[in-house]
């Protein structure tokens, strides 16, 4: 029997849908570098090794140095209630910084004592993948995906936002089954 070739058409278009790969991951084409210093909440994440011990009110604060570089102080509370600080510092990674904006929004982030910092090893990549329009939320990952950092300018982000980035990072490919919500107390305590 002779199938419509609108049937075979629509079969093959249905095929081609469910073998698609995701499109890679890129990083924005700029930043405001300026405009993203400053304190993040992480209200969600990809739960890591390297910060298995935080358990909530994790928050990085970033702070344009005069080298270009920039410091990031990152904090969080841990099981037994006590804070844990550790600060680092981002380069530009294969970016340029032109009149304040890094093209593309990508860098490389090192919490490795500064007398080693100059190693090859040790310099995670921080890409910034979205950042709303009014700059409350930013999303950070890295090419293979295995890394993810919802963060926010407030405690909470808003339901619709948070529906947004899901939707943005499944159609990227993410394993949105690793996504993890991560508590923001308010407590003042852990405030710089």
């Amino acid at each position: 029997m002779k199938k419509p070739l609108s049937l075979i058409l629509g079969l093959a278009l249905a095929a081609g849908v469910q073998s698609a790969e995701p499109p890679p991951v890129t990083a924005l084409p700029s930043l405001d570098v300026a405009a993203y210093m400053g304190t993040w909440y992480q209200v969600a994440w990809f739960p890591n090794r390297f910060q298995s011990q935080c358990v909530a009110d994790t928050r990085a604060i970033y702070r344009q140095l005069p080298n270009g570089q920039i410091e990031v102080a990152n904090r969080c509370r841990l099981a037994d209630g006590k804070i844990d600080d550790i600060i680092g510092i981002a380069r530009p990674a294969g970016s340029v910084v032109e009149a304040g904006q890094l093209r593309p929004a990508q860098l490389e982030v090192s919490f490795l004592p500064a007398a080693v910092r100059w190693l090859p090893v040790g310099w995670g990549r921080y890409w910034v993948l979205r950042l709303a329009d009014d700059g409350r939320y930013a999303v950070v990952s890295e090419p293979t995906k295995q890394y993810l950092w919802v963060l926010s300018r407030t405690p909470k982000l808003a339901a619709s936002d948070e529906s947004a980035i899901r939707s943005q990072l499944q159609q990227l490919g993410f394993d949105l089954a690793r996504w993890q919500a991560h508590p923001q107390t308010g407590s003042a305590e852990i405030a710089r």
